[in-house]
């Protein structure tokens, strides 16, 4: 019984029903192709290299499904927790490097131990104190920030990296001539495409059908040789395990 309490999967799974593998699967395959560009999103408003992306989106998912007890939780890298990461971390070292790589995952560390504590000392009421007003304001304002920081994607000009929206649209302007007319036409009927299949009919993953018709026109048509950015090679495997070298000064400034 209390090994179960531990490890929720040796309760649900020997009472699994085999009709709802079906429907598991297809959902399951549906998140995981999304998860694949999503997590890479992700991973580059961090400052980090895409796959970075895909790591905290695959293996956070399986230690779940055999510790976590909620069937409605999502799990996985999110927009606003990759916004933090880069604000926090972008004032210590230069996005990218190895040392703000080794920055980030000390970061993942120090937060998932506090949330480990918070969880066994049953401090989850304190997220009550937070006011609705606020935590309403913070997600609007970063939004519009996430938003923002992918103008460079859009218009494939490099900007420097800026939390200001002003300072963000000011940049973007006075590079506005050097915007790639196929990268901005690429973006504006990738958005087309999202928007406009959600208005015929939601249950179509157009973000999905705009990822898959990018990369064949890409492909097909050969748009890198145009100046058309793309990610490149991926890096195959798991890193191996090290212990972050970091001096006490950064350590002060992660907590």
């Amino acid at each position: 019984m209390q090994l179960k309490k531990f490890l929720p999967i040796l309760e649900w799974l020997p009472a699994y029903k085999s009709d709802n593998l079906k429907g598991d699967l297809s959902a399951g395959l549906t998140v995981g192709v999304m998860l694949i560009p999503q997590g890479m999103a992700y991973a580059m408003i961090a400052g980090l290299p895409p796959i970075y992306g895909l790591y905290a989106s695959t293996i956070p998912l399986i230690l779940y499904a055999i510790f976590g007890t909620s069937r409605q939780l999502a799990v996985g890298p999110v927009a606003m927790v990759s916004l933090l990461t880069a604000t926090g971390i972008g004032a210590l070292a230069q996005g990218g490097t190895e040392t703000y790589i080794m920055l980030a995952i000390t970061l993942a560390f120090f937060v998932g131990l506090i949330q480990f504590l918070l969880g066994a000392f049953r401090l989850g009421f304190l997220v009550n104190f937070l006011s609705h007003p606020v935590i309403s304001g913070f997600t609007s304002a970063a939004a519009l920030i996430i938003g923002l920081s992918q103008l460079k994607h859009l218009l494939g000009i490099k900007l420097e990296r800026s939390h200001y929206v002003h300072e963000i649209l000011i940049e973007a302007g006075s590079r506005i001539g050097e915007a790639n007319l196929i990268t901005v036409a690429i973006g504006i009927l990738g958005i087309v495409l999202i928007m406009g299949v959600r208005r015929i009919n939601k249950a179509i993953p157009g973000q999905l059908l705009a990822v898959v018709f990018g990369i064949l026109a890409v492909w097909g048509l050969g748009l890198t040789e145009q100046g058309v950015k793309i990610v490149g090679d991926v890096p195959s495997g798991l890193p191996s395990f090290v212990i972050p070298g970091i001096n006490i000064d950064n350590f002060s400034a992660l907590l």
